[in-house]
């Protein structure tokens, strides 16, 4: 695939060739997490990916690589790879300094794709494809729509846990301390992260069997095709240095769990489950709070609750981030 202008080309990758660029492009793109990876995105799609066309695409001017577009064709519709259920966060990869030129390619390039709809969803507000895409969209006379689709909420992480605790709400820094020295009190209690892939495997069986147990939306969630999935990705993360499998144990039993990615300089909290025989010990809440700690004892500038506005996330600090779902069409929907 080649167009004009002359001075970009884009090219269609396949799976193997287009890995390279991704990681070339990811290195200069500032606010990339594991979701924007080649990695999370091919395991996504050899579980996923069935009933979907690839389309990756690479921008490039002379040898410069302006970005990667990580897409597929879903009947009349493109869209990002991977969705909501498994990814918090989507985007192009574009280093930064080559936005405009990425877009504008991009957008030269879709011109001449069959298709009805562009559906880009989990879009930070921040994203550059927010600044850029809808108005040299609009200008060629397609119809686009901005909607809010979720929270992500974190915080930026202080020097010291007591700063943190010093920088929450009076009664969350209260309520923060009491559940902790209220689950000493009850007896010994430690929490600890596995992240040796040699090991991994064995302890998400007990991750997956806290998430299970600890609600029902959970149990749901965790459908064969979705843990086998985790399970995959999270081994291959685990290679990378990555992963932090959170346990709390209360009197020798493993209570609670917490999956997190240590990635960019932050720490993203992806999933969590509880035992609720100790519920009323906070076991959850508890554990959460040491991660936090964890995080900022290991210099860790951010720490991200990812998607869902969960009472927690707000009780232990997070700020609301939107993230925002953008839908265009060739022509206004009827």
């Amino acid at each position: 695939m080649c167009c004009t202008p002359t001075r970009w080309v884009a090219q269609r990758e396949t799976w193997a060739s287009v890995v390279s660029p991704w990681e070339e492009a990811l290195a200069r793109f500032p606010d990339h997490t594991p979701f924007l990876t080649p990695l999370w995105q091919r395991i996504w799609w050899r579980h996923f990916g069935q009933g979907r066309e690839p389309l990756l695409l690479s921008f490039r001017e002379g040898q410069r690589l302006l970005g990667v577009a990580p897409l597929c064709r879903q009947g009349e519709t493109i869209l990002f790879l991977g969705e909501t259920d498994l990814f918090d966060y989507h985007d192009f990869i574009v280093p930064r300094g080559d936005e405009e030129a990425f877009y504008t390619a991009l957008v030269h390039t879709l011109e001449g794709l069959p298709w009805e709809r562009l559906l880009l969803l989990s879009l930070r507000e921040d994203s550059p494809t927010m600044t850029h895409l809808p108005p040299l969209l609009r200008r060629r006379g397609w119809a686009c729509q901005v909607e809010e689709e979720d929270v992500a909420p974190g915080l930026p992480l202080p020097s010291t846990w007591e700063a943190y605790l010093e920088g929450l709400d009076r009664h969350h820094r209260h309520e923060v301390r009491r559940k902790i020295r209220r689950l000493a009190q009850e007896g010994f209690t430690h929490y600890y992260a596995i992240n040796d892939p040699n090991v991994l495997w064995g302890f998400l069986d007990d991750f997956f069997s806290l998430m299970r147990r600890s609600a029902d939306a959970k149990a749901r969630f965790l459908t064969p095709q979705r843990e086998a999935f985790l399970r995959d990705v999270c081994m291959a993360l685990a290679e990378a240095g990555i992963v932090r499998l959170y346990f709390l144990e209360h009197r020798g039993q493993r209570v609670a769990a917490a999956l997190c990615f240590d990635y960019n300089g932050q720490r993203l909290l992806y999933n969590s489950g509880y035992d609720p025989a100790y519920g009323h010990l906070s076991v959850g809440l508890v554990l959460k709070a040491y991660t936090v700690k964890d995080a900022i004892e290991g210099g860790l500038a951010y720490y991200d609750f990812l998607r869902g506005d969960e009472e927690y996330k707000t009780r232990l600090g997070g700020r609301p981030r939107r993230l925002l779902r953008l839908t265009l069409w060739r022509s206004p929907p009827a």
